[in-house]
């Protein structure tokens, strides 16, 4: 994403004013969208039908919660959104929050009575859970059976474990054990157990999330089902979401360094971040209950049981170097008061991250790119372009001759790293077109001449490389800089978003914060004139992969923008003595014979399969025959997970030192290591590097010799 400061220029012309925050917001955002999408749309009949459908589908997506009656009443806005979003009107949110609420009540006490009653699983009955085909009910006997269906086919899983369990016992495998309770029992007696815990579940759901809710939350819904008409990656972020979008893309925040969830109405501790203020304490515990925080300049600390998670945490983040005061109830039981002086908590698993291994007595490097992170208060800071230039520096240390720059599952970022990791593998040049509406194009280059690393790159993509992704993997095959392996095709996400503050558009805002809009303002084009918009990026050697047969896409997502092209820019192809079209070709031959990928293939189209089948027997017995056909499709599959390479991993030196206090960075690369020594296109990234490091020496000695 660029960051631009576009709030200073056509936007300022207006004066907003309302006091009534949500009307205010609804004018500052269409406002916003008309003037600064990169494609705009007409808010006419057929845009405000979108909406009215977009909106419902988000707040009830299992038709459990609205009548039929109550969309007839909700029918009379259906063509009127549009007109309603031109004068700020938000009266059909008002009147379908209001019912819904009701609704949500009146489901607690549906879905109550259902559990309370035994589910037969004898009878033949059929439920479908395609629920875009389904329509509303009629009456409150059909919602009490919808709710039945529903909750008896989520109960199925439940009650097969119990029955399997019973069987264990009868077989001898399993030992009676009162303690644990996996004692014999009749099939009533697991029928009411396994209802007992589907209970216990729905509820944990209402609690933990619905209940959490507050009218905002549900607006912020409403909001973005507008938004979302203009295109996929037009998104609003309510105050805290832009918090969390900040957190992610610098991959840090201030805070004790811990992740937390709710349950019930506690707030757990699920994780402590490694190198963070409450790892390096050593006091708080994963499994650790908080239930009270209090600031060191307070006297009295704030009760947050039963406290939304959101607002606990912005009890416990605070700014670095100052501390908190958290009253836990230990794993143990025992309650204690632990204070932690909050600091910069990196997120670990954000960041580049590097490894060298062995193959064929030749030495390459490995480099995993989860993200183009920055932080966007401050570019020279922290971010992805000058993290990949030390690892690739580092890597160069262990005598390196090749890399692979793994982006799979990569979704982008910002756009400045990618012009600047182009920069590491090219002299200088361009590296993307950018469009925006009724302005000249603009051309990305690098204008820094040094080369980082100017040895054999393979770029490893898959369907969810997206974005920036798509840009550096377009930039080095078009100047012939890399061979890129990887899925038929990547994401297909050639546009620019931008993140506008909304408060900005305000002057002396008394209604709170606005929150932020991420809008989208332009269109990236490769240096040869093509979109990556749909089409993404073809892979030089295509390998099948879990997502070879499932719409993962741009072009499967509601409202993309087209395909376009435009003119090339001038560039030079990349000058070297590799021999990329055999390297390719040697891919393509050894892919054709790998029994893994066609394992691989086979599974990703029965995936799908799984994936279309809507329609499921609540039939016990045809439920279970079901499952062991499915069972023993996939036994099948299981040599997939138990692939495993010759090749070892290991970590560069700095690394290793760190590993003497940070046991759990250790365990982390570990894992890593471990992951990649079972991956099959690892495997063939170095066999190319491999083909490339040979043709390299084959073609520099002929051209000598000539």
């Amino acid at each position: 994403m660029l960051l631009l400061a576009f709030a200073s220029c056509s936007f300022t012309a207006k004066t907003f004013e309302n006091p009534d925050k949500d009307k205010l917001l609804v004018q500052v955002i269409t406002y916003v969208l008309e003037r600064g999408h990169f494609d705009p749309k007409d808010l006419n009949d057929d845009f405000s039908e979108q909406v009215y459908s977009h909106y419902l589908d988000q707040i009830d997506p299992l038709k459990r919660y609205f009548y039929k009656s109550d969309i007839e009443e909700f029918e009379k806005y259906k063509n009127q959104l549009d007109d309603q979003l031109k004068v700020y009107d938000i009266s059909f949110f008002n009147i379908t929050h209001e019912r819904l609420i009701q609704r949500i009540e009146e489901a607690k006490e549906i879905y109550k009575e259902v559990l309370e009653k035994p589910f037969d699983y004898t009878v033949d009955e059929d439920f479908n859970s395609d629920y875009e085909k389904t329509d509303y009910v009629k009456n409150k006997r059909q919602m009490k059976d919808r709710w039945r269906q529903q909750l008896k086919f989520t109960n199925l899983p439940n009650y097969d474990a119990l029955m399997e369990e019973q069987k264990a016992l009868k077989d001898g495998t399993l030992k009676n054990d009162s303690e644990n309770k996996t004692v014999s029992k009749t099939t009533e007696e697991i029928e009411q157990e396994a209802r007992a815990e589907t209970l216990k579940s729905i509820n944990m759901y209402f609690n933990d999330y619905v209940d959490d809710l507050e009218r905002k939350d549900w607006f912020s819904m409403f909001v973005n089902a507008v938004v979302e008409e203009f295109d996929p990656h037009t998104f609003y972020f309510a105050p805290e979401d832009k918090d969390r979008f900040d957190q992610q893309m610098s991959g840090k925040l201030e805070g004790i360094g811990a992740r937390l969830q709710k349950r019930m109405d506690n707030t757990k501790i699920v994780e402590l971040i490694s190198g963070g203020p409450a790892w390096r304490g050593k006091e708080l515990e994963v499994g650790d209950i908080i239930m009270k925080v209090r600031q060191e300049d307070e006297e009295q600390p704030v009760n947050i049981v039963g406290m939304r998670l959101d607002d606990a945490i912005k009890l416990i983040k605070g700014p670095k170097g100052t501390s908190v005061i958290l009253t836990v109830k230990k794993v143990d039981g025992s309650i204690q008061d632990i204070q932690i002086t909050r600091d910069i908590v990196e997120l670990e698993e954000t960041y580049a991250k590097s490894s060298t291994v062995e193959k064929d007595g030749k030495r390459f490097g490995v480099i995993d790119l989860p993200k183009f992170y920055v932080d966007f208060t401050d570019y020279k800071k922290r971010n992805a372009a000058s993290d990949i230039k030390k690892e690739i520096e580092r890597l160069k240390e262990e005598n390196i001759e090749g890399l692979v720059l793994d982006l799979r599952n990569n979704g982008g970022g910002s756009l400045q790293t990618v012009v600047d990791i182009a920069g590491l593998f090219i002299k200088d040049g361009p590296v993307v077109q950018v469009r925006s509406t009724g302005e000249p194009k603009e051309v990305l280059k690098d204008t820094d001449k040094s080369i980082v690393w100017d040895g054999p790159l393979v770029i490893m993509v898959n369907e969810l490389s997206a974005s920036a992704s798509e840009i550096l993997a377009a930039a080095m095959q078009d100047y012939k800089r890399a061979i890129i392996i990887g899925s038929k095709q990547t994401y297909g996400k050639g546009t620019v978003q931008n993140v506008l503050d909304l408060n900005r558009m305000v002057k002396n805002n008394k209604e709170g914060d606005l929150g932020a809009l991420k809008l989208t303002t332009q269109k990236f084009y490769r240096i040869n004139g093509g979109s990556t918009q749909l089409e993404g990026v073809k892979s030089d050697v295509v390998v099948p992969d879990r997502y070879s047969y499932i719409n993962v896409g741009e072009k499967d997502q509601d409202n993309p923008l087209p395909w376009d092209k435009i003119d090339a820019v001038d560039y030079t192809n990349w000058e070297n003595y590799y021999d990329y079209e055999k390297a390719i070709q040697n891919s393509k031959n050894r892919m054709s014979k790998n029994e893994q990928l066609k394992l691989i293939d086979e599974n990703a189209k029965w995936v799908k399969t799984r994936i279309d089948e809507t329609n499921h027997s609540l039939n016990y017995s045809k439920y279970k025959a079901s499952l062991k056909l499915n069972e023993e499709e996939a036994e099948r599959f299981d040599k997939i997970s138990d692939y495993k390479t010759n090749l070892t991993f290991e970590s560069l030196p700095y690394e290793k030192d760190l590993f003497v206090q940070d046991t759990i960075l250790k365990e982390k690369r570990t894992r890593w290591h471990q992951s990649l020594s079972q991956d099959v296109y690892i495997e063939e990234a170095l066999n190319v590097l491999n083909d490339l490091k040979m043709s390299y020496t084959i073609k520099k000695v002929a051209n000598i010799k000539d």
